[in-house]
């Protein structure tokens, strides 16, 4: 039987997530905010059963970027590609939760408006409508969270790793999707061009891919099952989303 390991000191320690963003930290900050988290899941549940979407994010990718947001509290989280608002709609309900912070979401298509409710949105929420690469009023350096999944290409890669991920401020948490759909990432694919740039900065990183890291995905499943949270919500695929810490 896979282990569930919980370290209460390193769950009551913030400054861990700045340090490194492993395994330990991930499955610390599921039972630190299980009862919270356990209450979002229950409302994005609600969500997809009464809207017509199409989410992209499975059930761990979607509570890490919750869990990452909840720990850190971050004052703007900056969101690139929101397609129906599934990954928009969970990073909303962890700046709720929190009490503080705004989101930026930028997509050059608008589905989302109709997914986000005026209560969700209230004053924490402004959607930027078109290319974020021609967005004016984006500085990297105001970011303290950023999640992208938005155009999978090795040249839409290329752009935010010089003009956003070289400018974020050292600390800055960052989520980017469709990395690891299978054990490697693809030659020619958006993931070697951020893997390829993490590994020039010597910055690490974490995923939960079932297909690449099965030992962590099974770790982290162990646990939510430990706390109550097993049931899916939505299972989109293999976790393919990568995480990690600027440095």
């Amino acid at each position: 039987m896979t282990s569930v390991h919980f370290d209460p000191a390193a769950a009551c320690n913030r400054d861990s997530v700045a340090e490194m963003l492993g395994l330990d930290t991930v499955l610390n900050l599921y039972w630190r905010y299980a009862d919270e988290l356990g209450a979002a899941r229950g409302a994005q549940h609600v969500l997809l059963s009464n809207r017509k979407m199409h989410p992209k994010l499975d059930d761990i990718e979607a509570e890490l970027a919750y869990l990452l947001i909840r720990e850190r509290r971050p004052a703007k989280v900056v969101e690139i590609g929101t397609f129906h608002g599934w990954s928009t709609t969970w990073l909303l309900r962890a700046l709720a939760d929190n009490g503080t912070g705004h989101l930026h979401s930028y997509d050059i298509v608008d589905h989302v408006r109709r997914t986000v409710s005026r209560e969700l949105a209230a004053d924490r929420w402004t959607f930027h409508h078109g290319d974020v690469r021609t967005a004016a009023d984006l500085d990297p350096s105001t970011i303290d969270y950023l999640f992208i999944d938005a155009a999978h290409t090795a040249p839409f890669a290329r752009w935010y790793v010089e003009n956003l991920l070289d400018k974020l401020t050292v600390g800055t948490p960052v989520c980017v999707h469709d990395v690891y759909h299978r054990a490697r990432v693809g030659r020619f694919s958006e993931g070697r061009v951020v893997m390829d740039w993490l590994a020039a900065r010597g910055i690490r990183h974490f995923t939960a891919s079932a297909k690449a890291a099965p030992e962590a995905f099974e770790e982290i499943s162990a646990t939510k099952r430990c706390r109550g949270l097993g049931e899916v919500v939505h299972k989109a695929g293999p976790n393919p989303m990568l995480f990690f810490i600027k440095k």
